[in-house]
């Protein structure tokens, strides 16, 4: 082969491999790009989910958090009915208790 043909085939060569070299370098760039993308958008749905997820969490706790003061709101209603009917039962006692109390202390004093 003459010289000047092989030189041709060579500088061709070298054009081919630059080519392919400049190709696959912008194939790499686009790919971490796209990495990159990706990356970014899982993250976001990640932070959304566990948004979501304390939100759920919280509603949960609240809702807890109402029935149990629900609950013992009515537990202490029951609680002052019971004591209620307990001190009515007791007002002629306790009255009574009082007048002779007073009594004595008249009579005491007399």
């Amino acid at each position: 082969m003459p010289r000047p043909e092989v030189l041709e085939r060579l500088q061709s060569a070298e054009e081919e491999a630059d080519d392919i070299v400049a190709q696959a370098e912008a194939d790499r760039d686009e790919r971490i790009a796209q990495a990159r993308e990706r990356a970014e958008q899982i993250r976001s749905e990640a932070e959304q989910e566990a948004r979501e997820l304390k939100e759920q969490r919280l509603e949960k706790a609240r809702e807890e958090i109402d029935e149990e003061c629900q609950q013992l709101l009515a537990e202490g209603e029951d609680e002052r009915r019971k004591l209620e009917e307990r001190a009515e039962t007791r007002i002629d006692e306790v009255t009574e208790h009082v007048v002779s109390l007073f009594q004595e202390d008249v009579h005491a004093q007399t």
